[in-house]
């Protein structure tokens, strides 16, 4: 069995940190068919992916753990819109929004930073609008998770386009789903 590891947030920020590195070097300079494909029905392009990360790192994540910090879950927080990309990336390139995605993501980690959470904050509660009770801790790990599914995400849109081109090795690749 696999061992899991406790949240620490110094690692959550190193992780988050690579996470536009990671993207520019998995999509920038790739042809469009690569980065506007996805995978079927209700999935995310890459492209979308990119803009769909601008949009939590600005309106989920660093807000969400203000809100713990500041009103614990006296309130729920406000609803995220997670299809809110479509509309703020049009027009925009693959290496435009990778640029903004670095950019974003290097502010939010300062802000993250500079709210100084101890340890024993991580704890604190707060209302998720969907879920009920939710703490920073779980907050803040999600926010590295969500990061790591949809660096996964791309990876499997980008696999779906060779999807008839490997044959019969699909079924041995776990990116594919099984027949």
């Amino acid at each position: 069995m696999a061992s899991k590891i406790d949240f620490k947030l110094d690692e959550a920020i190193e992780v988050l940190s690579r996470t536009p590195a990671v993207l520019r070097a998995m999509l920038d300079g790739l042809p469009e068919h690569w980065t506007s494909n996805n995978y079927g029905p209700e999935t995310f392009s890459p492209f979308d992916v990119v803009g769909h990360l601008i949009h939590a790192d600005d309106a989920d994540w660093i807000p969400r753990a203000r809100h713990i910090l500041q009103s614990q879950d006296s309130k729920p927080f406000e609803p995220f819109d997670r299809y809110a990309m479509y509309e703020a990336s049009r027009g925009k390139t693959i290496r435009q929004l990778l640029e903004e995605f670095a950019e974003v993501r290097q502010q939010k980690l300062n802000e993250l930073v500079a709210l100084e959470i101890g340890e024993s904050q991580l704890d604190l509660p707060g209302h998720h609008p969907q879920l009920g009770k939710v703490t920073l801790r779980q907050l803040l790990a999600t926010w590295v998770a969500h990061d790591l599914n949809h660096i996964h995400q791309v990876a499997k849109s980008m696999a779906h386009q060779y999807r008839g081109a490997v044959g019969p090795w699909a079924g041995h690749l776990g990116v594919y789903p099984k027949s």
